[in-house]
């Protein structure tokens, strides 16, 4: 019934490795509080990770001296070391938290960049007179100002 030379336990010891790597095998894993994707070269795995570039992707793979494999290829003391590596980093929703709270300082000190971020226009010199439509949203005509003023004085 189960062929010659195989007993019970020589082929539920194989099913039970065969389950065991199933259950490891994952579509993405979770670095830096960040999810990275399994089919991708590491180098461009860990720019998934908000707050590591291109160049910051570059040195963490220099300073661990790992090949840019994919990411699913990794050993368990890379992935390690790459955890530890990327846990140096402000990244992720600290990186996030940092910044809201330096834009906040700005905003509470009453400077011209803080006076900038209240009205949401450019704080870094750009010009606003023709451009800046992200920032300022959607172009008005003077039309339509003139359509409003008009409703309100009857």
């Amino acid at each position: 019934m189960l062929g010659v030379g195989r007993s019970l336990s020589d082929v539920s010891q194989r099913l039970l490795r065969n389950l065991a790597l199933r259950c490891q095998q994952v579509q993405c894993l979770r670095v830096g509080n960040a999810e990275i994707p399994n089919h991708k070269r590491l180098q461009i795995s860990l720019q998934y990770i908000h707050g590591i570039g291109r160049s910051r992707a570059h040195q963490i793979l220099v300073d661990l001296s790992v090949q840019n494999k994919l990411t699913k290829d990794l050993t368990g003391v890379e992935l390690n070391a790459l955890k530890e590596e990327v846990s140096k980093y402000l990244t992720g929703g600290d990186l996030k938290r940092c910044v809201s709270g330096d834009v906040q300082k700005l905003i509470d000190s009453g400077c011209y960049r803080g006076i900038r971020h209240v009205d949401m226009l450019p704080c870094r010199g750009q010009r606003t007179k023709t451009n800046a439509r992200t920032r300022k949203g959607e172009q008005v005509t003077f039309a339509e100002v003139n359509s409003v003023i008009a409703r309100w004085n009857f």
